[in-house]
Parts: C-alpha cells; structure tokens; sequence
C-alpha cells in the first residue's frame, strides 16, 4: 500500500481558497433579489453539540467553521454581495433536540444545515434533510452510513471506513496477515469488528477479535490471549474509563513489545491517557495541528488560535463545512438540487490538503496521517510518521 508525504504550493491553495468563498443559504432563492438570479441574503443552520458530552467536539468544528467563513469571504462575511447571515442550535448530542431545531429552522425558509459531532444526530437530520429536499452538510460525525444516505446529505469530515484503512497501512502487506480487533464486547466494539472484516478483510486478510466484557476491570487474561493468537496487526476500539487499565495490561504482558498495535488517536484531551504504553503504540490519526504543511492549515490555526481558541482533532470539518457551502452557494444560488450538483465531484484545498467530493456517494476522500505520541516534559505530544494518500483509505463506494 503507497503511503506519500504531500507537499501543498502555496499559490495554488490561495488561488484554489479565493475561488470559494463561504457559507450558506436559506428561504426563497427570489427573496432579497439584487439582480437576476441573485441573493442579497441567505442563511444557514448550524446545529451541533454546544452542551452534552460532545460539546468538546463541537466547540472545535464551531471554531473553525467560523475561522473557515472568515477565511473565504476575505473578513466580509459576504459572497459576490450576497450577506451570509448563520443561526446556531445546540443538539446536546440529542438526535430528538436536534430534529426539532431543523424543523424550526426549515419552518423559516433555511435550506441549508450543517454540523453535528454524533453520529445518530447526524442520521436523524439526514433523514429530515431528504423529507424537506434541503442540503445538509454533517460533521464531524463519523458513521459510515451517513455516507450515501440520499442525494441531499454530504460531509465535510473523515468517516470510520478511512480509521479502519488507514490502520491497514501499518503493514506493508495486508493479504495473508491476520489481524485481531481488541474490544469491547458491546455495540461499538462489535461494529469495529466488522468493519475491519469488511475493509481488511476485504483486502485479504484474516480477521479475528478478542471481545471484553464492559465491566471486565482486570485486563491480563485478555492480553495474555491477544499474545497467544500472534496475530500481525492488533486493531484496538476502546472508550471509556477503563482505558487505562487496559492499556497498562496490554504494555506489562509485553502485547506492544511483541506486535504492532494500532488505535485511533483522538483530541489533545486523550494524549495523556495511555499512561506507559504511549510510545509503544501506533496511532492512525484524522488530523492534528502540526501535521498538515499548507497555507489553508496555517491560516486556520492562526485564526482559531487569535480567537482565542485551540486548533484540534475536528478543527478541519469546520473549516471545510465553510468552504464547500460557499461554494454551493455561488453555484446554486439558493436552489437545493443546483447546489447538490455543485457539490457532487467538488475538489477543494482544505486544511489536509486535496479534498473530494466523491460524486457517487458524497463520501469526502482525504488524506489521513500514521501518529506516534513522543514525551514532552511532563506531557505527550503528536509527531508526525506519514501521510497516508487519499485513495489509499477512500471507503468502498456506498450503494
């Protein structure tokens, strides 16, 4: 599997950017006319998680989408005169909340939404987007099924399809490895176990899982077991507070000493959690600050970082839910199927790099990164190992 470091020109990203321009529409495309076929005005819906227990995730996406919206409009908050003007609802990772606060918005003439960190908010407001043929724009919601849902839903972050195959690439060869999913016995270790059948798998190699119960606290027996199956590659899908413990058993048991173990690296508020095994771990990542090298990533951290923010894990879904519905909008002008059109196929300089909107599915292909965590002081930061290509992870095209 080709595994490339991109190097972005910097004329092309500020030519690409000022192409674009930022955000979105609502109500009747004729309402607000300047001129033929123009808007004077529109509006888009933000709803995404401002409270709950993905607030965190929100606040980067919110962040950067505003960075994202001033960065394309050049500070006017405006497209070719038309003003953007944007509504924000909390969902509190709520798919009940954030349905009633898409109707509201929809009641009033929005036809276009964006946002959402959860995956099930995001497939209740797909389902809402397809009934009122408005456009909806998820992220960072990383469920595979948002991919392809309907013709009207589209996203602007990586999906679990590109964790699992971005995984895969920390062997030279996948076909006629084995490779062992370590979980929890529950729905999310039981789904991982079956994407990586179907994605791995797929690519010919042997999947098995050891599964852990949810309320195992004592890890040894399971490590030792993960040990004794020599598998290649160990993928590991873990949450929650017994975090710790585990990856204290599977580091004693000597499991990181004897076989490479991959998991996915979340925010700046996870790096310290895995205690002794930090650097004994290799971490597919979607995205950290310091990995990208291109102007687009630059001025969006700048951005966030002088409003006071802090660029992070979701940052990029943001910044490109910006660009891409500006660009639905000077395209489409308020009208929800020219938009979708516009979208379709789109190509576009994001923070990592070279997005595309696949045109079949709306699936958006991107590079993803190969991450160590290196002591720093007291702490653990990421490092950069490689930059995996975009259609080295693409997802297979949903039907």
């Amino acid at each position: 599997m080709r595994v490339t470091k991109k190097l972005l020109l910097g004329s092309v990203v500020v030519t690409a950017a000022l192409a674009l321009a930022a955000c979105a529409p609502s109500g009747d495309p004729d309402n607000g006319s300047t001129e033929p076929g123009g808007l004077s005005e529109v509006t888009v819906g933000i709803v995404t998680s401002e409270s709950g227990p993905l607030a965190g995730y929100g606040k980067q996406y919110l962040d950067a989408f505003k960075a994202g919206l001033d960065y394309a409009t050049d500070g006017t908050g405006e497209i070719d005169g038309t003003t953007i003007n944007v509504e924000y609802r909390d969902d509190a990772g709520d798919p009940d909340k954030a349905v009633t606060a898409v109707k509201e918005l929809i009641g009033a003439g929005v036809n276009i939404i964006a946002g959402t960190a959860s995956s099930g908010v995001a497939l209740a407001v797909a389902e809402q987007a397809e009934q009122n043929k408005v456009l909806y724009i998820s992220g960072p919601a990383a469920a595979d099924a948002i991919t392809g849902i309907n013709d009207y839903t589209f996203r602007s972050g990586r999906q679990s399809a590109q964790d699992v195959a971005a995984a895969g690439t920390f062997l030279d060869d996948i076909e006629g490895k084995t490779v062992t999913v370590f979980a929890q016995d529950n729905a999310f270790g039981q789904g991982n176990v079956a994407a990586v059948d179907g994605i791995l798998g797929g690519q010919g190699a042997t999947v098995n899982s050891v599964l852990v119960a949810e309320d195992a606290t004592e890890f040894t027996p399971f490590a030792q077991q993960v040990l004794a199956g020599a598998p290649d590659l160990v993928f590991v899908a873990w949450a929650g507070a017994t975090s710790g413990a585990m990856w204290q058993a599977m580091s004693q048991q000597g499991v990181l000493d004897e076989i490479p173990v991959v998991t996915g690296l979340g925010d700046a508020a996870t790096f310290g959690a895995y205690g002794e095994a930090s650097e004994k771990i290799n971490f597919l990542n979607h995205y950290f600050p310091e990995a990208p090298d291109n102007d687009v990533n630059t001025a969006m951290v700048e951005a966030i970082e002088e409003a006071g923010g802090t660029p992070d894990l979701f940052s990029p879904d943001g910044f490109n839910a910006a660009i891409m519905i500006v660009h639905a909008i000077q395209e489409g002008q308020g009208d929800v199927d020219a938009m979708v059109s516009a979208l379709e196929g789109f190509e576009f300089e994001g923070p990592k790099g070279t997005m595309t909107v696949r045109a079949g599915d709306h699936a958006l292909i991107q590079e993803m990164y190969q991450v160590k965590l290196v002591a720093d002081g007291g702490t653990f930061v990421p490092e950069l190992v490689d930059t995996v290509a975009a259609d080295d992870v693409a997802p297979a095209e949903a039907e």
